[in-house]
């Protein structure tokens, strides 16, 4: 007799918190990969939906630059949005778009690079989709900045605008920019927007 698990779709209205361990998030994730789930550090269990083919195209045309940079350089590894990390300060988050440097990546074991790897990407970007509320990425862009992130981007393709978070400095806001450099985080690396507005 084998065991099955019977998967049915359930509705939370926002007024409920659900609140959940670590341990259980993680068990939670494998068994609902297509959702995309993040739990804030006080164990608040956050599901969003998906962000629709005008924001999945722009973030493609992120990644496909920050590939070929990659690809190139050989410097670390990019991911995704299916790809989440587990912070410092307890929370997990999946950025849209985040870089790892290779020697930190490799300093993980196999089962840690599997599921929620426990770092904070040296790199991350955060794309705001019609559903977004811009405080609430403002938020997340704080949070990976407190747990470690050097280099952030947060683009509002809605409003041209980006606000660039680093280490120790303010948040830097640039209003219809043509392209974004990698700084010392990612050398060389320079962003077209020009494909990410269009």
């Amino acid at each position: 007799m084998t065991n099955s698990i019977q998967t049915i779709a359930v509705n939370i209205p926002k007024k409920i918190n659900l609140k959940i361990t670590h341990e259980q998030f993680v068990e939670l994730a494998k068994f609902n990969r297509d959702l995309q789930l993040e739990r804030i550090a006080k164990g608040k269990l956050i599901v969003t939906t998906q962000k629709g083919g005008d924001t999945g195209n722009r973030n493609s045309n992120i990644l496909g630059q920050l590939w070929l940079w990659k690809r190139q350089t050989k410097l670390g590894k990019i991911f995704d949005y299916s790809s989440g990390f587990h912070l410092s300060n307890g929370s997990s988050r999946s950025p849209d778009s985040a870089w790892v440097k290779q020697e930190i990546w490799d300093a993980l074991t196999r089962e840690q690079q599997e599921f929620f790897a426990p770092l904070c990407p040296d790199f991350v970007v955060e794309l705001r989709s019609k559903n977004d509320t811009f405080s609430r990425l403002q938020k997340k862009m704080k949070e990976y900045q407190s747990n470690g992130a050097r280099l952030g981007w947060l683009i509002d393709s809605k409003n041209l605008k980006v606000e660039i978070y680093r280490q120790n400095q303010e948040v830097e806001v640039l209003k219809n920019p043509n392209s974004l450099s990698g700084e010392d985080v990612l050398p060389g690396f320079v962003l077209d927007l020009m494909e990410v507005w269009n």
